[in-house]
């Protein structure tokens, strides 16, 4: 059953509360180590403290503690957090594990820069975008940062395969930077993309990859319609790469500007 059009951040974004999900988030490609040299660079303020929105298991702040003061990293499911502090400097002690909604949750501002992946689409941005623009410092940022594969020559049948299968409908794309311009919640002032970098990934691991995305958990497709789903996948990508292994280039974008209160409706 499909959820209310006013619930559907809060059904998907459930999603990643489910164990299955976590242990899939792990076979995601990596964000290119220069996204994090773009990040520092971003931070001029102090204190050097950061906010991380929607944090998961720490792909962005794990990475990125070592070159700041303080992380606050805030994710509403219990069991990315856990996992996240089994993970290489999972346990930094200026790594700060905050269980809850950016809405609401308790925070120490301010903030020199508040960083967020794709996870930006499931806050309420009425509520979290003008709390975002009171914490930060006089020249603090909010990034916008996500990793992409370049095109393959398979990407225009996965496509049809995932719309075919998807879980979701009616929902917000991954890269939401234009929409939150429009309604007046983000003003951008500059975007750096990284350079290509190599990432070799079994096929089976990249199947799994894609389970770890709300529109593809095993959980909301179902084990039939998973297991569909797998098998047609499967067939199509052994037939470009027979070897099961994937020769993805990984480009990572980094999307800053000042975030605002947004247009009334």
């Amino acid at each position: 059953m499909q959820p209310k059009p006013e619930s559907y951040s809060t059904y998907y974004a459930e999603t990643f509360k489910d164990p299955k999900v976590v242990d899939d988030y792990r076979h995601r490609p990596p964000y290119p180590a220069a996204v994090f040299d773009i990040l520092v660079g971003l931070i001029t303020d102090r204190p050097r403290a950061v906010l991380d929105v929607g944090a998961g298991s720490g792909d962005i702040a794990r990475h990125l503690i070592e070159h700041v003061e303080r992380i606050d990293a805030v994710d509403f499911s219990q069991s990315m957090i856990e996992r996240g502090r089994q993970l290489p400097r999972g346990n930094h002690p200026n790594l700060h594990w905050i269980y809850g909604k950016v809405e609401d949750a308790p925070l120490s501002p301010p903030y020199a820069l508040i960083t967020a992946g794709s996870s930006i689409h499931w806050p309420e941005w009425d509520i979290a975008f003008p709390r975002f623009r009171s914490m930060l410092t006089p020249n603090g940022y909010l990034a916008l940062i996500y990793r992409r594969a370049l095109p393959m020559p398979w990407d225009d049948e996965l496509r049809a395969l995932r719309e075919q299968f998807s879980a979701r409908r009616g929902h917000r794309p991954d890269s939401v930077a234009g929409d939150l311009e429009q309604r007046g919640f983000f003003r951008r002032l500059g975007e750096q993309k990284t350079d290509p970098v190599p990432f070799k990934q079994t096929i089976d691991d990249f199947i799994d990859g894609l389970h770890s995305r709300s529109a593809c958990s095993r959980e909301r497709m179902g084990p039939q319609q998973a297991a569909e789903f797998d098998q047609q996948l499967r067939t199509l990508l052994f037939r470009y790469h027979p070897d099961g292994r994937l020769p993805l280039q990984i480009v990572g974008t980094v999307t800053w500007g000042k975030p605002e209160r947004g247009y009334a409706e």
